[in-house]
């Protein structure tokens, strides 16, 4: 049995909110104590922004916005790349507030940062507009891109420095300021971000981070001060944020949950599609939008796959996420827990097989939240655990008998984010990319992070927009027309 250790509460950002250059906490903010998933303990407590906080952070925002976009563009791309020196040189303390956060295992976390925000730097001074053709008397006539101003950018608890830094290296790249609401379930990564865009010479008020649940984000989405908004979150939170959105009509990016079949055929390699599929059910602790974690294969291979990722599954190594041997950790939450276990114990009573797992974890375990490491097969594809994000250390494996019921079957959900295609055949993989109505295609194997130069995104219920490569720098600009008569 292993020993779950307690945090290293040393390395947490002597900030808890992120104004300007202030990191001041009023007294009269009401707080919740974060505590550590894996134990229990409680690390520190979170102030919640106030609406005071949220108005400061906005004005703050849009002074630091007309500073940072009127710099020379050089002057700008140096400071994100200075920026990404600091997030590289903090790796070690970076990821370790990460495993705090969320008690991920993550490593190198503050290098996968500091390539975002060094790629999306480059894009400073290669954004561009166009000469357009006059078809309406004579002139010159031609588009500018221009930042939005202010721009909102809400995170969750998964992954935040990852997924903060996907989305302010193009938001910064292309001009604007930004004002970030971190989870409170895993503000500190966010924090130390914004500390570290401080120290590397970033005009005060360019990052701003706050803290709260879905009322300080309410309060955020729907202020008149702010000219973009992006979310990451699950769909009904994204829903929530269209809502307040509305109101002054401010344009929005959602990246949304996901559903992601990953199909494997006869002819693929089912070492490759086992390996993957455990892969996907325990990164991040299995907590991944992404993952490729609902198996779709085929029943000439079935049987053999479910064996092979029963195999593997039951090898997985459950503990301390601060250790270098673990390959799973906890949860997010206790509540979060007890959901997947009864998403788990459903499907059993619905009729799917639970091969391995399926149980709350106890013992050393029991002070954290550990969910066993599960596979469940013979899953109905329109049952609730084939339709709704599961979000935890565990796999659902279909059957199907043709392609055709295979894309059907795929999808068959109200996501659209990713999907995963295991097979040889070459025609066969560019016929599936085609028909899957998904955002991202992966054949043969999936990715660790996805690279900051492709685009990142979904369709149907996962949401709209793209982060990465140039069309993730489009997102946060709008494109001026100007036309002189000649």
């Amino acid at each position: 049995m292993p020993v779950i250790t307690d945090p290293p509460l040393e390395v947490l950002p002597s900030s808890r909110m992120l104004i300007g250059a202030s990191t001041d906490v009023a007294p009269t903010c009401e707080g919740v104590p974060h505590r550590y998933a894996a134990t229990g303990t409680e690390t520190a407590t979170v102030p919640f922004a106030r609406p005071e906080d949220v108005d400061a952070a906005v004005d703050r925002a849009a002074e630091a916005a007309i500073v940072w976009r009127n710099l020379p563009c050089e002057r700008r791309r140096d400071l994100l790349l200075s920026f990404a020196d600091r997030l590289r040189d903090d790796d070690d303390r970076l990821s370790a507030i990460s495993v705090i956060d969320s008690a991920i295992k993550a490593r190198g976390f503050g290098r996968l940062c500091a390539e975002t925000l060094a790629y999306n730097a480059g894009w400073v001074d290669k954004l561009g507009g166009e000469i357009v053709t006059s078809y309406v008397g004579r002139g010159f006539d031609y588009t500018v891109p221009e930042p939005y101003g202010v721009v909102a950018v809400i995170i969750p608890w998964n992954a935040p420095a990852l997924t903060m830094t996907s989305v302010i290296a193009p938001a910064l790249a292309a001009g604007n300021a930004v004002v970030v609401k971190a989870s409170e379930l895993a503000p500190f990564a966010a924090l130390r971000i914004g500390e570290l865009a401080l120290e590397a010479g970033l005009p005060p008020g360019v990052v701003n981070v706050l803290a709260g649940d879905g009322q300080v984000g309410r309060c955020l989405t729907g202020h008149p001060g702010v000219q973009k908004i992006h979310f990451t979150g699950s769909t009904p939170a994204g829903r929530d944020v269209l809502a307040h959105a509305a109101t002054n009509l401010t344009p929005v990016g959602l990246e949304l949950g996901g559903k992601s079949g990953n199909l494997v055929f006869d002819d693929a390699d089912l070492d490759v599609a086992a390996k993957l599929a455990v892969a996907a059910a325990t990164g991040l602790n299995g907590q991944v939008c992404t993952a490729g974690a609902r198996i779709l294969a085929h029943a000439g291979i079935y049987d053999e796959l479910v064996d092979r990722i029963g195999t593997l599954m039951g090898r997985v190594v459950v503990g301390d996420p601060a250790d270098e041997a673990t390959t799973v950790g906890p949860v997010i939450t206790d509540a979060a827990a007890v959901r997947i276990v009864g998403m788990i114990e459903r499907a059993a009573d619905s009729g799917a097989r639970v091969v391995v797992g399926g149980r709350r974890m106890d013992g050393e375990y029991a002070r954290g939240n550990f969910v066993e490491p599960t596979l469940v097969a013979d899953v109905d594809p329109q049952s609730e655990i084939a339709q709704d994000e599961i979000f935890g250390p565990a796999i659902s494996v279909t059957r199907f008998e043709d392609e055709d019921e295979a894309v059907e079957i795929a999808n068959g959900t109200r996501y659209g984010l990713a999907a995963y295609v295991q097979t040889h055949d070459a025609d066969r993989a560019h016929r599936l990319a085609a028909s899957l109505q998904a955002g991202m295609i992966y054949v043969n194997g999936g990715l660790r992070a996805h690279p900051p130069s492709a685009p990142f995104g979904g369709v149907k219920g996962s949401g709209f927009g793209r982060l990465g490569g140039r069309v993730g720098i489009e997102e946060f600009v709008h494109h001026k027309n100007v036309w002189m008569n000649t």
